[in-house]
């Protein structure tokens, strides 16, 4: 009772496949593979740039990090 046999394992693979469907099931394992080669990029890239951090003081960001991006400054207010 505390672990499950294969063929309890090939009824839940059968119903998943059943509810969702192949091209969704694929679609579904190329967005979760991007997602995790994203986040290694990210990770890897976040090494590197690390160094370049600790020059600017903490809560500012420098020209050289925003000059590539698009970016607009907006100030946001509170109601009162």
């Amino acid at each position: 009772m505390g672990s499950f046999s294969i063929w309890h394992w090939l009824i839940v693979l059968l119903i998943v496949v059943m509810v969702f469907g192949t091209k969704k099931l694929k679609n579904m394992g190329s967005d979760l593979g991007g997602a995790v080669k994203g986040f290694k990029d990210g990770m890897k890239e976040g090494g590197q740039n690390a160094a370049d951090a600790k020059d600017t003081p903490a809560g500012q960001v420098s020209h050289a990090q925003t000059a590539d991006k698009a970016t607009i400054d907006v100030e946001a207010k509170q109601k009162s």
